[in-house]
């Protein structure tokens, strides 16, 4: 009986002496989330306001509020009475292992300073990485979204994107638009240059500096193919290009200048 209530006493003893640290933890804790949350936040719209990168804007925001988290949680742990030396080697000792476990992280981490630092690409270009092509539509500290064309979003790692090929399509204000354009055999060089030099010539979106280049690329199976390679815009390519096809086939048919695609030649023989 004796035992039981020395145990007792112990319990109420410990919980008198822990429960106000306790409690002044958890409310540092809040207090100390919703100081960070906001602070971030103003930050970061601060940082919006100086028309900083917006990427970097969105690193550095991410890269605060984890930074001030762990200290936040080192001192609340401090606050219940936690041994620092301790807390720290068994610290060490976790991110050691996390570490291990987290190599994937860590690598997706570091590509996302490396992009932000060599800047490979920025919030709002379009580009083509990992096999996916879309608008940046933001660089985080682990990851890089993007926009597709069919408004899908698509997610990438930052480790994997770093390391590989990434093409940027809007880096450069011009682009150059290749296109091939086939003739029949009967049909004279000449004349089809003339109308696909016209077609070029008209569209006002196609610029003059670089020169249009249209030459005889190809003497295929069944075609005499031309090259056309013109200069436009950026923002102008795609339309310059489908817009292209379609009137060089309408001129094309005005001319009598005939397409040739492929075609199978049965021969039945009677015995």
């Amino acid at each position: 009986m004796v035992v039981v209530q020395e145990l007792i006493d112990e319990a109420v003893e410990r919980t008198v002496f822990y429960l106000p640290k306790a409690v002044a933890a958890i409310i540092i804790l809040i207090i100390g989330l919703w100081i960070i949350r906001v602070i971030g936040n103003g930050f970061g719209r601060r940082m919006e306001k100086q028309k900083l990168d917006e990427s970097l804007s969105h690193f550095l925001v991410s890269l605060f509020k984890i930074s001030f988290k762990v200290i936040l949680l080192i001192t609340v742990i401090s606050m219940l009475g936690v041994q620092m030396t301790s807390f720290i080697a068994i610290l060490g000792a976790a991110g050691l292992a996390i570490g291990l476990a987290l190599q994937g992280s860590l690598g997706n981490f570091a590509g996302g300073v490396l992009i932000l630092v060599f800047k490979p690409f920025k919030v709002g270009d379009f580009i083509e990485g990992e096999g996916q092509l879309g608008k940046v539509e933001k660089i985080k500290v682990f990851n890089t979204t993007l926009k597709t064309p069919d408004n899908k979003t698509v997610i990438i790692p930052n480790g994997p994107l770093s390391n590989g090929t990434i093409v940027n399509y809007s880096t450069e204000k011009q682009r150059r638009v290749d296109m091939v354009f086939g003739i029949g055999y009967g049909d004279d060089i000449k004349n089809s240059r003339d109308v696909i030099n016209a077609v070029v010539k008209k569209d006002k979106r196609i610029l003059k500096d670089p020169e249009p280049q249209i030459v005889v690329g190809e003497l295929g199976d069944s075609s005499v193919n031309f090259k056309v390679r013109v200069w436009a815009k950026n923002e102008d390519y795609w339309g310059v290009y489908f817009d292209m096809h379609e009137n060089i086939k309408i001129e094309f048919d005005k001319k009598g200048i005939s397409i040739p695609f492929p075609q199978t030649d049965v021969h039945v023989h009677n015995n």
